[in-house]
């Protein structure tokens, strides 16, 4: 059934409004945050495309809340919100052939930059610090690629790069391995892990559902 005008409009603004969110949480450094807040805003897009296009004169859109994802799912090591995009973009898709950029070859862009981040994070978890400028001998692929992604690591204080022989001397930050407290989003459960752990999909032991958990950041669960 189609959609009202009003119903159409409820869609753009909860669309928006995610974005906003999404785009504050990136700007503070909360990638974890930006990327959920992004994927929650999918279920509103084809409706905010169809109010823009119909009210708005809009004939190509950029779409951000699938751009985040394409940005940061791979860095966070969530394959799993590339596979629910993908799903997304195969059964509504008119957002593919509306959106601004191809937003099928990002797909498969995101899952390559996926694939090397494991395998430089696998590396880096191997040996514990390793030489930059020796990741292209160490992993084969291009050079420029690989610092690209220790950079942004570094940024997102995942790694730590210090000068080292005309390089840099790569290795995980201890607050990977700290506990934090993760919150379950089928059932609201709260655990305590290592932070690395909840950026996989992890078994939830109270509803056994398989969750990306949500990143909380402290132990103290407010009563």
């Amino acid at each position: 059934m189609a959609k009202t005008k009003a119903e159409l409009l409820s869609h753009q603004l909860e669309y928006h409004r995610l974005i906003a969110s999404a785009r504050l949480a990136q700007r503070n450094g909360q990638t974890q945050q930006a990327l959920e807040l992004a994927e929650s805003s999918w279920p509103f897009i084809d409706g905010m495309m169809q109010y823009e296009r119909k009210y708005e004169n809009r004939e190509s859109f950029t779409i951000d809340g699938i751009e985040i994802a394409f940005k940061l799912a791979p860095l966070l090591l969530q394959l799993e919100i590339l596979d629910r995009l993908e799903a997304l973009l195969l059964s509504q898709r008119r957002i593919a052939k509306n959106a601004t950029t191809d937003v099928v070859e990002q797909l498969s862009a995101a899952k390559q930059l996926l694939s090397r981040a494991h395998r430089l994070w696998d590396h880096l978890e191997q040996f514990g610090k390793v030489q930059q400028d020796q990741l292209r001998r160490d992993l084969g692929g291009s050079q420029d690629e690989w610092r690209a992604l220790a950079e942004v690591w570094e940024s997102m204080g995942f790694i730590t790069r210090f000068p080292s022989r005309g390089s840099y001397r790569l290795s995980l930050v201890t607050e990977m391995d700290a506990e934090i407290l993760g919150k379950c989003p089928a059932c609201g459960n709260f655990a305590e892990a290592p932070k690395i752990l909840f950026l996989e999909t992890t078994a939830c032991p109270e509803c056994h559902a398989d969750v990306m958990y949500v990143l909380l950041g402290t132990k103290t669960v407010a009563g």
